[in-house]
């Protein structure tokens, strides 16, 4: 049977898995960054169509256990065209406000103000269309009480897992971490031992879980002693928050693949 590779490329990439799923192919959308260091090893340095076609062939039959990919469902796709679109929002007010410090015109610093208010009122706007979804779909509103029994998980974090995480619940434990890009990498080479680092994964919902770490760290007991320790054995603060959100993202997956979730090193009972 066929086999269909295509690279993502910022949403463009939606018309041929769809096209695929209507045809009944099997396809798999591959990272970009995956596939050109995979085009490192023949050599295919150059960059055109017959060479992307060529070199995702040899992906293709070359690599293990590909992920096919599946079209979300229905609610699935709005919810995280809301949310995506709620994300760009937030980041484009993150940079005018960044600009307002240094507007040096009066006139600048109006235009600015005028924008964040209408960038803001068109976010809370999408958050209030976010709820409503998620409170109206059985499956996203009994989900959505879950996470938010995590310590530090509120509705912008819940929300965000829905959206760009839908699998949740049913991973693997060290597969949740991986899947957004909190698995830990080593870097060793014989006696060297290099800093661990994180990759790939889905950056999406990252910042959300970063924010969810700081305020389990705040308001947890569990979590402050386990950033306390790794504070004492000289990691970096970074370091320890990542601990903190790839625990959450452990917690979080086990709680709902259990029907129960205990912010207590992740243990989850029914």
């Amino acid at each position: 049977m066929p086999f269909v590779v295509c690279e993502a490329s910022g949403g463009y990439e939606r018309h041929v898995l769809q096209s695929c799923v209507d045809l009944e192919l099997p396809v798999h959308r591959a990272h970009g960054t995956r596939t050109r260091n995979f085009a490192k090893y023949p050599g295919l340095s150059a960059k055109t169509d017959q060479v992307d076609a060529r070199m995702l062939a040899l992906f293709a039959a070359k690599s293990e256990d590909l992920r096919l990919w599946q079209p979300p469902g229905t609610e699935t796709a709005e919810l995280r065209g809301l949310r995506r679109r709620r994300d760009g929002l937030a980041q484009m007010i993150r940079k005018e406000q960044n600009r307002l410090e240094h507007p040096q015109i009066r006139a600048v610093e109006r235009s600015l103000k005028r924008h964040i208010r209408a960038l803001t009122k068109d976010m809370n706007e999408l958050d209030e269309q976010t709820g409503k979804l998620i409170s109206s779909t059985p499956g996203f509103r009994s989900k959505s009480d879950l996470l938010k029994s995590v310590v530090g998980v509120g509705p912008e974090t819940a929300a965000a897992c829905l959206a760009y995480v839908p699998e949740l619940g049913s991973l693997a434990k060290g597969k949740a971490a991986a899947i957004v890009g909190l698995a830990p990498q080593a870097q060793d080479s014989g006696t060297l031992k290099g800093h661990r680092r994180i990759s790939g994964g889905r950056r999406d919902v990252r910042s959300t879980l970063y924010m969810a770490a700081l305020s389990t760290q705040r308001y947890d007991p569990m979590m402050q002693s386990c950033a306390r320790r790794l504070r004492e054995r000289g990691k970096p603060a970074k370091v320890a928050i990542t601990a903190l959100m790839r625990k959450l993202i452990v917690i979080m997956n086990a709680g709902l693949k259990e029907g129960q979730v205990s912010i207590r090193y992740g243990a989850a009972k029914s």
